[in-house]
């Protein structure tokens, strides 16, 4: 018997599907596959399935957590991108939490909550 697991992808819901694509393009991410109600979006190795399904309550609990190596540079693309003004994102600044992780938080144009961090070294590596 296998039980190895190949890959994981949530279903990101978009209230205007074709913003919603742009949005993450301005961020960095790809769209090497799209139909009119689905599409696949993706940064190096990591991905996830966009459709156009929109339920407020359902958008406004949704959050996504993306571990990259720096988020200080994810969140200066973000800046670069206008994703506040050009989408209608919300973008908090980065913090180390303590939990050990430098964060920011990002609100896509659904009111997707993105907590895009990486990493921090251990209390006892400091």
């Amino acid at each position: 018997m296998n039980l190895t697991a190949v890959e994981l992808k949530a279903f990101v819901p978009a209230r205007d599907f074709e913003r919603s694509k742009a949005f993450y393009q301005a961020l960095g991410f790809e769209v090497p596959w799209s139909s009119q109600d689905l599409a696949y979006v993706r940064h190096g190795p990591v991905a996830f399935l966009l459709q156009r399904f929109y339920v407020p309550e359902h958008a406004g609990n949704f959050v996504m957590h993306l571990l990259v190596e720096n988020a200080d540079d994810w969140h200066a693309q973000a800046l670069a991108a206008d994703a506040a003004g050009g989408f209608g994102a919300r973008i908090d600044a980065p913090q180390d939490r303590p939990w050990g992780i430098r964060d920011f938080t990002l609100t896509d144009p659904s009111g997707v909550l993105w907590r895009i961090g990486h990493n921090l070294p251990m209390a006892a590596e400091r």
